[in-house]
């Protein structure tokens, strides 16, 4: 028999991605994505996200490190449309004034 584990602060209903119960718009991957890309500790991200509570900050990770799959799989799609933009600014001004500004 598998037990459901219930997260702290952590809120997951439907399709819709895990996030926190006390601010809503701020989902468990963007709090988690700091940690995978600059290796923050828990403290290093409070220090970066002051108002949210280490407690809450903890619940992102641990609801990560317990359901990596669900998380990585949201951050694979969103980089995938990040990609499918970028490629489509790309021949526009803008985009080549962007690509120009990023090599100075």
């Amino acid at each position: 028999m598998t037990e459901a584990v219930a997260y702290p602060h952590i809120t997951r209903n439907g399709d819709v991605a895990a996030h926190l119960e006390r601010v809503p718009r701020i989902r468990v991957v963007d709090v988690v994505l700091p940690h995978l890309a600059h290796g923050w500790s828990a403290d290093e991200l409070n220090r970066q996200f002051p108002h949210l509570t280490l407690g809450e900050i903890h619940a992102c990770l641990g609801y990560y490190f317990d359901n990596q799959a669900e998380i990585e799989k949201l951050i694979s799609v969103e980089q995938e449309l990040a990609d499918r933009l970028r490629a489509g600014f790309a021949g526009t001004a803008l985009g080549r004034r962007l690509r120009e500004l990023s090599q100075v």
